[in-house]
């Protein structure tokens, strides 16, 4: 059972591509399925979640912007991506049990919440997961810099990074197998040997905020359910 004294809140950081599974674009329902379940037994215990996820499995901002499309609508375009993640992952979390709030840093009243921070706060006091959508609302910012904003705002005592590796590594495991994982590491050191946990104003905002981040694979059945039992899962960078 996780231990709510250790971690209170947490702000849980999915990226758009974690809901594809096997599929090349969109939503795999049994993959959002799975993730609800995971966060359904630690909001089960106490745990208050925050979530912010991506959109990039439906489309990706600057990407577009090297095709040739305006930064500005593209980045935009992917806001919206990340609103129809939140409303699925919201759709999957219910099911598994679990109220969910979707609170959208752009106006969308017809579908989910605007984001007001004090009014996100009561949502998770009250035992309610709070999805963050939208980003910050502003282009150029990624959405881990949303993570990292969202989590300082609401007070998170820990912002959780889940990714398709166990950790940060001294390279790239997928394409390096001779890399090694560290356990623990700075956030100066994940910048200046630029190890990609997250974007540098994501990082940056983190370290000035003393925000710790605990990197996880999410795809390891029990990986977060674990770490908030106070297992050593993951690289926790501090």
């Amino acid at each position: 059972m996780a231990d709510p004294a250790r971690y209170g809140r947490i702000l849980l950081k999915l990226s758009g591509e974690a809901l594809l599974g096997s599929q090349d674009y969109g939503i795999d329902p049994e993959v959002s399925s799975r993730i609800a379940r995971e966060v359904a037994e630690v909001a089960n215990d106490g745990v208050q979640v925050g979530i912010v996820v991506g959109g990039g499995n439906i489309f990706r901002g600057a990407g577009l912007a090297s095709a040739g499309m305006d930064r500005i609508t593209g980045d935009h375009m992917g806001m919206l991506a990340t609103v129809m993640n939140s409303l699925a992952l919201q759709d999957a979390l219910e099911r598994a049990g679990v109220t969910t709030r979707v609170m959208s840093a752009i106006s969308i009243r017809e579908v989910c919440e605007d984001y007001i921070r004090r009014r996100a706060v009561r949502h998770l006091e009250k035992g309610r997961a709070v999805i963050f959508a939208a980003g910050t609302g502003n282009p150029f910012f990624t959405t881990d810099t949303a993570a990292s904003l969202r989590a300082i705002e609401i007070g998170a005592d820990l912002m959780i990074k889940a990714t398709k590796v166990d950790g940060v590594y001294t390279a790239d495991p997928m394409t390096h197998p001779d890399a090694t994982r560290y356990d623990r590491i700075t956030y100066d050191e994940v910048i200046e040997h630029k190890l990609n946990v997250m974007d540098t104003n994501a990082m940056v905002l983190c370290r000035d905020q003393s925000m710790p981040i605990r990197v996880i694979d999410l795809n390891v059945p029990g990986a977060l359910a674990d770490l908030l039992d106070g297992k050593d899962v993951g690289t926790l960078v501090d």
